[in-house]
């Protein structure tokens, strides 16, 4: 399947979370302070970026994500709400890129850019059985 026919430049989508104490980078480094965690604001654009295609792909078909190039630039304490935004900025045969951000109410908190990569569930999970 040739993602170019059925992902469109512009796609997007919007996330909100409320950070948890199990969100904090305190949570896995007991010595570091409770703010968001780096993983996790990237696991957020990841998700964002993976929600803003998902009603275009064909029952069977995913997209898993290839690379990361984000920063991180300012915390987001427990209790606040993090919106995560994603666009789609390129479509290639097989892979999608995407630009995300994340914010706390008019403070960007993260930017960057996000790679998908376009799969077939099954085909894909079938190369791995003899692992």
């Amino acid at each position: 399947m040739d993602a170019r026919d059925i992902i469109t430049v512009g796609m997007s989508a919007e996330r909100q979370i409320t950070v948890a104490l199990e969100q904090t980078v305190q949570h896995f480094v007991p010595y570091m302070p409770p703010v968001f965690a780096t993983p996790l604001m990237i696991l957020e654009m990841e998700m964002t970026s993976g929600e803003a295609i998902h009603p275009a792909l064909p029952q069977g078909w995913v997209t898993v994500g290839t690379g990361v190039d984000i920063r991180h630039l300012t915390p987001a304490l427990v209790g606040q709400v993090v919106r995560t935004t994603s666009k789609v900025i390129s479509v290639e045969q097989r892979s999608i890129g995407f630009d995300v951000a994340c914010w706390v109410g008019t403070r960007k908190i993260g930017d960057g850019k996000h790679l998908r990569g376009l799969i077939d569930v099954e085909a894909f999970t079938a190369r791995f059985k003899d692992w």
